[in-house]
């Protein structure tokens, strides 16, 4: 097979494919927009989009994630921490429950999401008017919103594949580091110049967007991009902390203990999933797991395996070799 029949395939893809070639599977580029290929070796044939969407799932595992609420529910029911929300379907419904959430740390994101995509975070309410503007992005994306509590911690994403976590990321928000001398601004093109930061997924990291969100987030700071941060100073844009939206990936590996791996194990089982990306936020990684010091936020039906094998910071994992093997070559 071509080098160059797979390079414009999104980056996790073009994981899958390498390590196939290397254990003398076939491949065909089926769908290159889709990233969905084929594997076959002897008279194993294996179906495979976007690197993580394959046989070894059912197809109601993905349809279970992909809605928040219901995940939730599942979740909740097999004894696992999951944050308290309530789900609108209309902006007025939303202003309705203003009063009851001055004051209190939300989420707001829509009911199926992924990528992070819609979702924001309101520390202190206070603003009816950005309460009223993230409701309204949030329906954006889906005809119902859910208006969360914000936990306290850390997100780590937890990477199962089978029965097992094989590795785990933390992923700091959209970040500049200053040196007493640029903008925010200036600091994002020059951080952005990075051959590891791109778009589309077709890079270990995604290019730093400035946008509305970045722009307010850095107004809660009473900052602006014009503002030059100190030597060392470290400046967020974001609350959310998904690559997709800029974040940096830190490999956590080894350094998480097992009580939490058993904990996204089980949160996969109870969805039915084989593989999947668990969102868990953890006020201390060494610190046993109580009611109180960690919650499960999200499970995501096609997460990426790039990350872990390229993180901005950590060691390599190797993930798609996992990935191959749960599907039995």
């Amino acid at each position: 097979m071509l080098k160059e029949s797979y390079e414009g395939l999104e980056l996790s893809t073009q994981l899958i494919i390498k390590e196939a070639l290397n254990r003398s599977i076939e491949i065909d580029v089926l769908d290159s927009d889709d990233n969905f290929i084929r594997l076959k070796k002897g008279n194993k044939v294996e179906y495979v989009k976007q690197a993580t969407k394959t046989s070894a799932d059912t197809y109601i595992a993905p349809l279970i994630m992909e809605n928040k609420e219901v995940t939730k529910m599942v979740l909740k029911e097999h004894g696992i921490n999951v944050p308290m929300s309530v789900t609108v379907k209309h902006v007025d419904d939303a202003m309705e429950k203003y009063s009851d959430l001055v004051g209190k740390d939300i989420v707001i994101k829509p009911k199926s999401t992924n990528f992070g995509e819609g979702v924001l975070i309101l520390k202190n309410l206070k603003s009816k008017e950005d309460y009223n503007t993230a409701i309204v992005r949030a329906l954006k994306y889906d005809n119902s919103v859910m208006i969360e509590e914000f936990i306290e911690g850390k997100e780590y994403r937890f990477l199962v594949i089978g029965e097992e976590v094989v590795a785990i990321l933390n992923r700091d928000p959209a970040n500049v580091v200053g040196n007493g001398v640029q903008t925010i601004e200036e600091l994002v093109h020059e951080k952005n110049k990075s051959p590891q930061r791109g778009k589309g997924h077709v890079t270990p990291l995604e290019k730093i967007s400035i946008g509305l969100i970045e722009e307010n987030y850095l107004a809660n700071q009473d900052k602006d991009l014009y503002y030059v941060p100190n030597n060392g100073e470290i400046v967020y844009l974001r609350e959310n902390s998904n690559i997709s939206t800029g974040g940096d990936s830190i490999d956590y590996t080894d350094e998480i203990l097992d009580d939490y791996k058993i904990i996204a194990v089980n949160s996969a089982k109870a969805v039915g999933a084989k593989i999947c990306g668990a969102d868990i936020i953890i006020q201390d990684v060494k610190a046993e797991p109580t009611k109180n010091n960690h919650s499960i936020i999200e499970l995501n039906f096609n997460p990426i395996l790039y990350a872990h094998d390229f993180p901005y910071k950590g060691q390599n994992r190797y993930v798609e070799r996992k990935l191959l093997d749960l599907l039995g070559f």
